[in-house]
This record gives structure tokens, sequence and C-alpha cells, in this order.
């Protein structure tokens, strides 16, 4: 008697009286079997029934595209050295989905019976025992030939699976290779899918090290920051400390961040980074503060004078927290955050609290001031000299905010003359205006602010390194009017009190208003209130829609692209362009899976 007739008289048994022959089935199978017995699957049916829509399927290759992309050749590579028509390769993520099946198209026609198709969830729960579900159970490598499955729909199939393991131990899928149970050579798929999950382990291991270097590059620019800074891996890892971190942190790196001695430091997240060509978190900068959290909104009133809501959102509060702190220095402050946060004000009042508060506060928005006048009116100049002089000079913005402090928005659009001239400033405290002689002293507190990243500038050698360190000593991060919407009634009660407007935005549009994303932040809020006050007067009426005052809340924002993505589709146009707009050659030009190729034409929406 053969160990397939074998296997389906213990099978029959257990599925009909619930009695197993132990001594017929290894380990594995027999407690995969309870198991599916115990979940109630049917034993006489077994297809894929869990399978996602082509949006879902997308969005799973989205958040593992890394082990998409990585395990995709070796794939090619096993179809091609089995050379049998009968035998598929797919790759499984951690959650038993299929996100890749590769093979001749009868094999893959014969696996769509049962659904064993791309998208469809292989557990065994869901499908019954199986090589995919259970090497994802147990974590371990195994083979399930035919009635060995629990469910008949996989009984003619012989299937191998490996896991796929990070470094630290994490299961991040499985690869799977199946044919029909009456082929001979299925003893052998073990120690290939076995093979082939070990490569795709060291390349992933081997990417992992690449990340974690390009990520302490990235933080290396905080080295000397006075604050405590430390960078953490995507998987969890402190691989990185500055020195101030060091000092207050007594641990070696590499270690998990949840390990750290001090649970009452609080973290704070300064900016997520993404490797450049592709789109994957590689890790974070984290800022910790003191071991006390920020008193409550009532608590600013008398401790931190700020024109403007408090109000109760966290995010905010902390940066007041941070911002009352450093008022009482002089040290330079960088102030980021989206266009229309309020940066002008949270400089304002960092000045306010400060011991130059009876000083001048001088603001300059540097990308209004074109940069054939910037130098005159950032240092001044002499009278007559140059043609259009007045005869009595100029004092120049930094003179007149001796005393006190100069604020300097959008500091990322200065030119690289200028930010020359401004690092003497800073460094010698003297100005030299255009046609003097020799330098004027100055006593200046600089504050500056812009929307971009000061960190990619430098990169991209935009911005000098050095003046870099002289402004970025303390950053501090508004969050966008979106953190803030638990105070929205506030800031129209600000709004109101500010433009003695005695209107009232009825329920109905504030509950939309809550649910908008306000990519112009207070800016886009004002002028919303605006349009109702013109529109309305006083006397709202109580069933204003948003239609009714000239506001367009689409269901899709625009698609609005980031630095690094811009700068990847315009590296796919090239290549496409190079390729004459063959997709199969710039993917290859590019080393890029076909799938992964594709996906990402339809996300930058190209043809």
């Amino acid at each position: 008697m053969t160990n397939e007739t074998v296997n389906r008289n213990v099978w029959q048994r257990f599925v009909r009286e619930g009695v197993l022959d132990t001594a017929r089935l290894q380990k594995r199978i027999e407690e995969s079997w309870y198991l599916c017995q115990k979940s109630g699957v049917n034993p006489y049916d077994g297809k894929g029934s869990d399978i996602l829509t082509p949006d879902q399927l997308r969005t799973r290759l989205e958040k593992n595209d890394r082990l998409a992309s990585i395990a995709a050749p070796i794939m090619e590579k096993m179809i091609t050295s089995i050379r049998q028509a009968n035998t598929i390769i797919l790759l499984i993520d951690k959650d038993g989905y299929i996100l890749a099946a590769r093979g001749p198209d009868p094999a893959l026609k014969q696996a769509s019976k049962i659904n064993f198709i791309e998208g469809s969830r292989w557990t065994e729960d869901v499908v019954g025992t199986n090589a995919v579900g259970t090497a994802l159970r147990t974590g371990e490598a195994i083979t399930v030939v035919g009635t060995e499955h629990y469910s008949v729909a996989s009984q003619h199939f012989s299937c191998s699976a490996a896991p796929i393991h990070a470094p630290d131990g994490t299961l991040l899928g499985v690869l799977d290779i199946t044919s029909p149970v009456e082929d001979s050579r299925h003893e052998h798929m073990l120690a290939a899918v076995c093979a082939a999950s070990f490569a795709v382990e060291q390349q992933w291991a081997a990417m992992e090290k690449m990340d974690e270097q390009s990520l302490i590059m990235t933080a290396s620019f905080y080295r000397q920051h006075p604050a405590p800074i430390a960078a953490v891996s995507a998987s969890g890892l402190v691989v990185w400390m500055n020195d101030t971190m060091k000092e207050k942190c007594q641990m070696t790196v590499p270690f998990p961040l949840e390990d750290l001695p001090d649970r009452a430091w609080i973290q704070d997240v300064m900016r997520d980074v993404f490797d450049e060509p592709r789109s994957y978190q590689i890790g974070r900068l984290v800022q910790f503060s003191a071991a006390k959290k920020a008193p409550a909104a009532p608590g600013w009133i008398n401790t931190f004078h700020y024109n403007g809501v408090i109000g109760t959102a966290e995010p905010f509060q902390h940066v007041l927290w941070q911002a009352e702190r450093v008022a009482k220095t002089d040290a330079a402050v960088h102030i980021h955050g989206e266009t229309g946060t309020g940066k002008e004000i949270l400089a304002r009042a960092i000045h306010e609290n400060s011991s130059r508060q009876n000083g001048p506060f001088i603001a300059v928005n540097c990308g209004a001031i074109p940069p054939s006048l910037m130098e005159s009116e950032l240092f001044g100049y002499e009278g007559g000299s140059f043609t259009g002089a007045s005869r009595s000079g100029r004092r120049g913005k930094i003179r007149d905010a001796d005393g006190g402090t100069l604020f300097l928005d959008e500091i990322g659009d200065i030119s690289e003359q200028m930010q020359i001239s401004l690092l003497r400033v800073l460094q010698e405290q003297e100005v030299m205006p255009v046609g003097a002689s020799k330098p004027i002293p100055v006593n200046i507190r600089i504050i500056t602010a812009t929307h971009r990243n000061l960190i990619d500038l430098v990169k991209k050698g935009q911005l000098r390194e050095d003046l870099f360190y002289r402004i970025y000593v303390f950053p501090l991060s508004l969050p966008p009017l979106r953190q803030r919407l638990c105070d929205l009634e506030w800031f129209i009660q600000d709004y109101q009190k500010r433009t003695h407007w005695k209107g009232t935005v009825p329920a109905s549009l504030l509950h939309v208003l809550k649910q908008h994303a306000f990519p112009g932040n207070f800016r886009e809020l004002f002028n919303i209130l605006d349009r109702i006050r013109i529109l309305y007067g006083d006397d709202v009426p109580a069933n204003l829609s948003p239609t009714d005052c000239m506001i367009s809340f689409e269901t899709e924002d625009e698609k609005q692209w980031t630095s690094r993505q811009e700068i990847e589709r315009e590296e796919f146009m090239r290549v496409l362009k190079e390729a004459k707009g063959h997709a199969p050659t710039a993917a290859k030009q590019l080393g890029m899976p076909r799938s992964t190729f594709y996906r990402k034409l339809k996300q930058y929406e190209m043809n």
C-alpha cells in the first residue's frame, strides 16, 4: 500500500470520526489538522475565499514593496532553473496573502481553479492545512503532500514553503513552490525553496545595513545639537545617538527604543527618514525632552505670553513648552512648519518672552525680496554707494534689529552669496553695509523659519553646512491645523474677537470643517470665515452649506508629490523616454520588477 493511500485512509477516518492515527503523520501535520477542525474549516472544500480587491491588493503590494522587489528576480531565476511546465512559485506576505505568483500559464490556470491566486489569503484557518499557512504559523520550512492537506481542494498538489525572516527574527513572509502531487521531483523542492528564502533574507539584511548607514548619515547633522536626539531604525532599534543623548543615556547602540531606562522622557518625532530611490521609510529621528510633560493649557497664560489661541492640542502644547524654555536663552531658533501655521506669531512670542522683549522685533520675508535687493535690504548701505542709492544711506534690517530679534522667514530662499554674508554676521556679531569701509557691531538674536526641509537643502548643496549649524541650534516644529482641529471653536472665537464679528458658524458647517484637511492651514480657515462674514454679516443662515459660501471640499485632494516622489517620477520619465516608451525595457534598466514598475506608472499617473 502506498504512503498516499495510507494518508488518505488516515484523513478519511479523521474527518468522519475525529479519530487520528498519529503514527502515520508528521507532528506538524497532526497539530494543524486539529487546529483546522477546531476552526471549523470545511475538509471537503478549501478553496480560497478571502480574496482582496484589486485596490486592496495594490495597497498591500505597496506596503510590501521592498520584499516583492527583492524576491522577484529570485523567483524568476527559480522558474528558469526548475524548467517544469507544471510548477509555480509564490510570494506570500506575513498575513498569508499571496503577493506574487510566477509560472507557466497552464500551471497558474490550474491553481486558479481553487483560487490559489494573487490576493488570496492562504492561511490554515481559511483553507486548511497547507505549506504556506503552516510555515507562517510555525516559522519553519515544511512540505505538505497530497492528502496531508486538510481540505480536498489542495490535495492534488504538493507544496513546499519556507519562511523569510528579517535579521531581528521578524517574520516578513513566505516563499512557496507548488506542483501536482504526481510530480516525482516534489521531494527536492523543499531544499530549493529554503535556498531561495535564504537568498531573500541575505539581500534584506544587506539593504537594512545600507538603510542604517543612510539613517546615521542623515542624523550626523545633529551630532552637536543641544537637545538629546537619537536615530531609530524602521525596526525600532536605536542605531545612533548625538553627544547630548550619549551623556544622558549610558547605553551602547544598537538597542531597542523601548529599552530606554527613563520611560518618562517625552519623545518627539522630528522627522521620518526615507531612502532616496524608493519610498521605504528607513527610520526616524527622535528628539527627547526633560522628564516631565508640558503643563496643561491654563498654565501657559501665566508662564508664556502667546498672542494666539493656545487651545488643548498636545502637539502645540509641547511646542509652547519648548518655546518657553528657549525664550530664556539667546540660542538661535529655527521654526519649521507648513505655510499658514503661524511661524511669525511664534517667533514674536519667543521674542516677547525673552530678555530682549524691550528691543525691536524685525521680521524679513526672504522669499519676497528680489535677490538683487536682498543685500541692501538686510545689511544696509552707505549714502551714494551705488546708482539710485539714497544720499543718507540705509541702516538695513540687521542694524534695525540691534538689541532685539531678527526673524528671517523662508530662510531657504536666500542666495549662496547672502548665506556667506549672513554667516559672518552670526559668527562675528557685526555687519558690513554696502559701500562701508569697516564693519559695524550689532547685538541680535536670530530666529529663522521655513516650510522647506533644511537638511535636504544642505544635501542638495543649496544651503551651506556651516550656516545650517549656526541657525539650526534649537528647532521647533509647528503642527498643522489638521492636528489642532479639536480647538476649532477657539480659533473661530478668536477670529470673531479680532474682526468684531457676531455671526455664528452653524453646527452642520462646523462638522464639515472638522473633517477638512486644511492644506492652507489658518490662512485657509480665515479665508473661509472672511467669505461667510462678507456674504452674510452677523445673520448667518442655520442651513449654510460649504457651497453657499463658495468653499470647495473635494472628496479627493489634488495629487501632490513629495520631493522624493518628484525625483522618482522624473527618473521614470527619463528612462521611459530613452526606452522609447517600451515599459519592459525601462523596468529592466531601472532594475525593477515589471509588476512594481507598472504599479509605479499608475501611482504617478503616467501613460
